[in-house]
């Protein structure tokens, strides 16, 4: 039986569109509107928070129909997506009540509206347990999103880049699930779970839902709609997109490779790692050459997408070969990634629609000097800046550090190259992550207003204050309570893999993360943080001890004269601070259009009258095709 609560989440969900579209049109009471619509998604997300939470704790599946969705099954997978979907849900809705005032009067209602179908559509989807129900919500997914993008009148053409590409996308799936339908004789997952499938059909299918599910994801080369559309969306929206949307492609593959396929093949494994190794390294590459901050948030997106995947691939090869220390630190690194992913991702969306809230621009060169006077919004940036960075003893620091045991455990075993080559390649993408946010941080935050709009900022309205400090929160207690979250994450990865693997491994004892095997390395979050308060204070302490006589005042004056008076000229650009690295890769810049899979679509992208209609009609064909023909 399907808790009240989860009931009471989904329809919270449809009544905040429902009440709002009438609010908004029948009534025409735009503020009222925008009050129900976000105040209807903070209750259903909330209420969301507290079904995945006992799920997860109780660590028991929940089964049940829905007249909306047919069968639904709440597993350990599903319950972990359902927290990122709602928990994030919950912080951008808070933060909604006051940023929808800057699209007032343009479209705002409808946004709040779209808002809450597209929370709907993510945890129906998460939520179904047969293939009808899983599609019409993936459907109901991009639908929504798409108009979420085409809500800003200056994205026609992003927008439709974005539908082009994800109903391609969607048409693989399609066809990835009506083989699998065809072969048990039936919609239902758990008739998909037992027919093993093996040889070239599960490769096929393999292959299909791996593509059709990387165009959602977004990693490299099916990343093209990402840095054109996630920018022009409203930022609370970016922040779903980015944070939570993409990683209902991952859950698409973790679906089909792993739960109904059982990652049998061997290569399916390295594809899944070297794909995900590729991504990060050109994402964070592609990110750094970046002036506008959504679209270098949008590439970073790409990078940690391919993080995930790297982690998912040596899951998957431990699986194949049979190896429960791979399967256990893959898995573990990859949905600990997923989690912690879509909480500083969502932040820093967050924190930059707070910038953009008071400076009305995207061009980090326009920015500079923000941290006095949005002193929150800057703290609640800088936490999602070193988490995204992996520095410790936050979030992703850990869940890379996950990661990374698991690629030395595979090199242990001798067998392939390409283990050694992706720890290379993450360790590369980090170094290149902590310049890129060194860069963001300085040139936005630090020195002196570039602008005139920069020296005029104010801190932004307390709701979005709200938002982004309880993400920026919980950054915090992922990466500190490490010790005592991840046995529950690796969990969670056992459970999806039970059947081929029984073995239940440790991944901490007390305060301290292991990865498997205590002789290959540890680590304890608590310690580290300590040790860094410890380090901050004692220059402090040292100097309150010892301090002399104070010197004389410092006179401003020219510079070049050894004054101390600040000059315009004497601020690094963003492009100044990168010039270097873009030099030495200039090749794979100028190669960064071919590695796009959106450039081959741009024809059919300026062109929505044939192509949008003619993949619509693809995708309902498909649609009838699987629900009346499987039988």
């Amino acid at each position: 039986m399907l808790p009240p609560l989860l009931l009471g989440s989904l329809l919270l969900f449809l009544l905040g569109a429902l009440l709002g579209a009438a609010a908004g049109g029948l009534l025409k009471q735009a503020s009222l509107a925008n009050r129900l619509n976000s105040g209807l998604a903070l209750l259903g997300s909330l209420a969301g928070v507290a079904v995945a939470v006992e799920a997860l704790a109780s660590g028991t599946p929940i089964d049940g129909q829905l007249w909306l969705l047919g069968s639904v099954h709440l597993d350990m997978l599903a319950a972990l997506m359902l927290l990122v979907i709602t928990l994030v849900g919950s912080a951008v809705s808070l933060y909604s009540f006051a940023y929808i005032k800057e699209y007032q009067g343009k479209g705002d209602v409808s946004i709040g509206v779209l808002m809450n179908l597209f929370l709907f559509a993510m945890v129906g989807m998460v939520l179904a347990d047969n293939a009808l129900g899983f599609l019409l919500c993936y459907e109901l997914v991009t639908l929504t999103s798409y108009w979420l993008v085409k809500c800003n009148p200056e994205a026609a053409k992003q927008s439709r880049l974005y539908l082009v590409m994800n109903h391609i996308g969607m048409a693989l799936v399609l066809v990835a699930f009506w083989l699998l339908c065809r072969e048990s004789g039936s919609l239902e997952f758990s008739a998909l779970r037992e027919q093993h499938l093996a040889g070239a059909l599960a490769s096929l299918v393999f292959l299909l839902s791996f593509c059709g599910f990387g165009l959602r994801a977004g990693f490299v080369p099916l990343h093209g709609w990402l840095p054109v559309a996630e920018p022009v969306a409203p930022s609370h929206i970016s922040a779903l997109m980015s944070g939570v949307m993409v990683k209902l492609g991952l859950f698409g593959i973790l679906r089909v490779a792993i739960d109904f396929l059982g990652a049998s093949q061997l290569w399916w494994g390295y594809m899944v790692l070297i794909f995900g190794a590729c991504s990060a390294v050109l994402g964070v590459l592609f990110a750094l050459a970046e002036h506008d901050l959504k679209r270098l948030l949008a590439y970073h997106t790409v990078e940690n997408i391919g993080i995930i995947l790297m982690g998912m691939g040596i899951g998957m090869i431990g699986l194949a070969n049979q190896q429960p220390t791979l399967v256990a630190l893959g898995l573990l690194g990859a949905l600990y990634h997923l989690l912690n992913h879509a909480i500083f991702k969502s932040l820093l969306f967050m924190g930059t629609g707070s910038v953009m809230f008071r400076l009305h621009t995207r061009d980090m060169d326009k920015m500079g000097g923000l941290a006095k006077l949005m002193p929150w919004t800057a703290l609640a940036f800088l936490i999602g800046a070193m988490a995204i960075s992996a520095l410790p003893p936050l979030n992703g620091f850990v869940s890379e550090w996950f990661i990374y045991q698991a690629l030395l455990s595979m090199t242990k075993l001798g067998t392939s190259i390409v283990a050694p080559l992706a720890v290379v390649m993450l360790a590369v993408t980090g170094a290149m992550a902590v310049m890129c946010f060194v860069k963001v941080y300085g040139i936005c935050f630090c020195g002196a207003p570039r602008s005139e709009k920069a020296s005029q900022a104010r801190e932004v309205p307390g709701t979005m204050v709200a938002g982004t400090m309880l993400l920026a929160a919980v950054c915090l207690v992922l990466g500190l309570g490490a010790p005592w979250i991840a046995p529950l994450v690796n969990g969670y990865g056992q459970a999806l893999v039970a059947a081929q693997v029984a073995s239940q491994m440790s991944v901490a004892t007390g305060a301290t993360l292991l990865p498997l095997d205590s002789s290959q390395a540890v680590l304890s979050p608590p310690v580290i943080a300590i040790t860094l308060i410890g380090l901050f204070f004692i220059p402090l302490l040292l100097l309150a001890l010892f301090k002399g006589p104070k010197l004389g005042r410092r006179h401003a004056g020219t510079p070049w004269a050894c004054g101390y008076a600040y000059e315009e000229r004497m601020s690094l650009t963003s492009g100044a601070v990168t010039h270097t690295l873009r030099q030495l890769c200039a090749p794979l810049y100028r190669k960064q259009s071919r590695l796009d899979l959106a450039s081959s679509l741009h024809g059919v992208s300026e062109s929505p009258s044939t192509a949008g209609w003619l993949l619509h009609g693809l995708v309902l064909a498909l649609f009838i095709l699987m629900a009346v023909g499987v039988q």
